[in-house]
């Protein structure tokens, strides 16, 4: 864990119980005049903060000294995914956190199942999991968009990941994946002024396995 995040990071002293008391205490076995690292996830400051006091069932910190430490995205990417299992997305967010994906805009497409709800608070818990495992300082964005006709016209930058598009180019900022049996053809229709790209395979990929490829290939 790089560092711990807490919301009030930046206070002069912080009370840590539950969960995190198990993991610094019993797992880490951190001592009293321990120093341990935190961020809040709204600045870029990293803050030191020092054990003064382990009781049974909390610890009490207070702040040694905070470090402006950036860690700005060299790229952003934005993906504009179709919506497909929610158990799927959650175990290939933590993926496209550390890639560096900037924002994720999920639509419901012809083919997504409407029944599938997806929960924010659950998604911003991993990537903050996440953010703690790899170092990352800025939280990822979600949205929810209902229908794809109303992007087209906002994002004419947009390229759309399909068979028979060019070879991937660097310079790819929003990318539209579909979701698992691909755009419906009227959704295509939709799609024709945009840009089309494709992977070198003829192999059929599954959304996520597409998603965390095309990020990969841009961001790393």
């Amino acid at each position: 864990m790089q560092y711990i995040y807490n919301k009030n990071a930046s206070q002069n002293t912080l009370v840590l119980d539950s969960e995190l008391y198990k993991y610094i205490v019993k797992v880490r076995r951190y001592k009293t005049n321990d120093f341990l690292y935190f961020r809040n996830l709204e600045d870029d400051y990293l803050y030191t903060y020092k054990i003064e006091n382990i009781t049974k069932k909390e610890i009490f910190l207070s702040l040694f000294e905070k470090v402006l430490k950036k860690n700005i995205l060299k790229k952003e990417l934005h993906i504009f995914w179709c919506i497909i299992e929610p158990k799927i997305i959650e175990k290939t967010l933590p993926m496209l956190n550390q890639i560096g994906v900037s924002k994720i805009s999920f639509i419901y497409c012809e083919r997504s199942q409407k029944n599938f709800k997806l929960d924010f608070e659950r998604f911003k818990k991993i990537v903050i999991n996440s953010n703690q495992q790899c170092g990352r300082v800025h939280m990822m964005e979600f949205e929810l968009i209902n229908n794809l006709e109303s992007i087209i016209e906002k994002n004419q930058d947009l390229y759309v990941l399909d068979f028979g598009g060019d070879s991937i180019c660097s310079d790819i900022k929003k990318v539209l994946i579909g979701c698992e049996g691909g755009f419906s053809d009227s959704e295509k229709v939709l799609l024709n002024s945009l840009k089309k790209v494709a992977f070198f395979t003829q192999n059929i990929l599954k959304s996520e396995t597409a998603v965390v490829a095309i990020s990969s290939k841009l961001l790393i």
